[in-house]
């Protein structure tokens, strides 16, 4: 297993699930691939802008764009099949996708000499800015703000590199797997941040 098989894991997954909200907000087929194609690319391109590497490094991934392309035309044309698949592999692909883009652009920032802070945010934007982007776009409050932990675990695989403790790739090999475990099991158990509602208390007020 290498990185490229993760990063297509990845790309896929992300693409896929930009392409089914865009289709879900009843898209046209352009709203559809410019959807799937920034939830797929859209991370690493902000993460780009801020850390200081050339945007158009984008561009040299051909190869991930061809498959994002491929991915979202499947799910555009059949939509009831893969769907199926995906209500039952989707999460694990997603959760394959946001850690190993999160450990991507930790890694990212790593080599270019960053500080703590700024490979906390590559690692983060990485892994959940294609996502943040499409939620926007497609005008729906961002998920991974206010309804499950996901940017969180970003954020440890940023920590682990960040702080020189995965350096080998057997070590990342397992704060990737570790990452995926933890994003599953908040999934299942429906683990929550603690939250404010700022309407309940003013309910209680009136």
């Amino acid at each position: 297993m290498t990185w490229e098989v993760l990063s297509i894991i990845g790309t896929i997954a992300f693409a896929i699930s930009g392409a089914i909200i865009a289709m879900e907000e009843e898209y046209d087929i352009l709203g559809v691939y410019i959807l799937g194609i920034v939830t797929a690319f859209g991370g690493g391109a902000i993460r780009n802008v801020l850390i200081g590497v050339p945007v158009s490094a984008l561009w040299d991934q051909s190869m991930y764009f061809h498959i994002a392309l491929i991915s979202i035309t499947l799910v555009f044309l059949f939509p009831n099949h893969l769907l199926k698949h995906w209500h039952k592999w989707g999460n694990l692909t997603d959760a394959i996708g946001l850690a190993a883009f999160a450990i991507q652009g930790a890694l990212y920032a790593t080599e270019m000499n960053h500080p703590l802070s700024a490979v906390i945010v590559a690692a983060v934007l990485t892994g959940c800015g294609g996502g943040l982007v499409r939620d926007l776009l497609a005008r729906r409050k961002p998920l991974v703000l206010h309804d499950e932990i996901y940017a969180v675990w970003a954020v440890m695989a940023a920590l682990f590199i960040g702080l020189n403790i995965a350096t080998t790739p057997i070590s990342l090999y397992v704060l990737l797997v570790g990452i995926v475990g933890l994003r599953m099991c908040s999934l299942f158990y429906k683990w929550r941040l603690p939250f404010r509602s700022l309407r309940q208390e003013r309910g209680t007020e009136m």
